[in-house]
C-alpha cells in the first residue's frame, strides 16, 4: 500500500512510520499541501482545521481518508460528514483495537446494570495533551449512554468544582488528569450501592494506535464512500 501521511513529524506520525510494514511505502505530505499525489489511502493525525482541509481534498480525489484527530467543533465535525459523501472516511478518536473492544464491553455493561449504577469515566495522558476530556473519553461516555439509550449530551457532567449538590441519576461524570509521559488511560467505573465494576484500558506503547490506524487504512480500501468507525471494522 501507499499511504499519504499528514502530520508525520509529530508523535503519531512518527509512530506510524516505525510500524509500517515493508509493504506499505509513507509519503509524507507537506502542511501546505493543496493537491494529493495517488495513493491507497490518507492517514492524518494533525489539527481539526488542517484535517477539513484534506478531508476535502480526499473528496476530491476519491481518496480514502484515516482520521485520528480530537478536538473538532459540533460544526467541524459535521463538515467532516460531510466529506464522506464522497469519499470512505474512517474517524475515531482512538484507533486503538483494544478501546474499541472496550467500547463494545462499556456499552454492554450500560444496558445491562440499570440507573442504580453511577457512571464515572476517569482518563490520564502526558502532560503535552492540550484537549479534555480525551476524545476516547467521550467515545466510552457515548458507549455508556448508549448502553441506555440515552445521548451524552443530555447526561454528561463535564466539571465538578466548588458545592456541586448532590449527584444527578443517570448522570454521567469524567474527570482528566495530565501529568509526566502517560500515553493514555481510560477507565469506566460502574459504582452501585454494593459493588463498583471498572472496566479499563491502559496504553504501553504508541504503537497500538499507529497499528489501528493502519490496519484501518487497509480496511478503508475499496470502501464505498460513508463515514466510518473502529467498530465498523471490529464487526467487519
Amino acid at each position: 500500500m501507499n499511504i499519504l501521511l499528514a502530520g508525520a513529524k509529530g508523535k503519531m506520525g512518527v509512530a506510524i512510520t516505525q510500524a509500517a510494514s515493508s509493504s506499505v511505502t509513507i509519503m509524507a505530505l507537506a502542511r501546505d499541501v493543496t493537491t494529493l499525489p495517488p495513493a491507497d489511502a490518507l492517514i492524518d493525525f494533525t489539527r481539526p482545521e488542517h484535517s477539513l482541509h484534506l478531508a476535502a481534498l480526499c473528496a476530491q480525489h476519491n481518496l480514502p481518508m484515516v482520521c485520528g484527530t480530537t478536538g473538532f467543533s459540533a460544526q467541524q465535525f459535521e463538515a467532516l460528514k460531510s466529506h464522506a459523501q464522497h469519499t470512505p472516511i474512517l474517524w475515531s478518536a482512538n484507533m486503538s483495537i483494544g478501546v474499541s473492544l472496550l467500547m463494545k464491553l462499556v456499552r454492554d455493561a450500560a444496558a445491562a446494570l440499570d440507573e442504580s449504577y453511577d457512571i464515572e469515566i476517569s482518563e490520564i495522558h502526558h502532560r503535552h495533551k492540550i484537549d479534555a476530556p480525551s476524545g476516547t473519553a467521550l467515545l466510552l461516555g457515548e458507549a455508556a449512554a448508549s448502553g441506555r439509550g440515552k445521548k451524552l449530551d443530555d447526561v454528561r457532567v463535564a466539571l465538578r468544582d466548588g458545592v456541586t449538590g448532590a449527584r444527578a441519576s443517570g448522570a454521567i461524570g469524567f474527570s482528566s488528569m495530565r501529568a509526566g509521559s502517560v500515553i493514555g488511560d481510560h477507565t469506566v467505573m460502574f459504582a452501585g450501592d454494593h459493588d463498583r465494576i471498572e472496566l479499563t484500558h491502559k496504553a504501553q506503547d504508541r504503537s497500538i494506535y499507529a497499528h489501528g490506524a493502519l490496519t484501518a487504512a487497509a480496511w478503508l480500501k475499496g470502501k464505498p464512500a460513508g463515514f466510518y468507525s473502529m467498530q465498523d471494522l471490529l464487526e467487519k
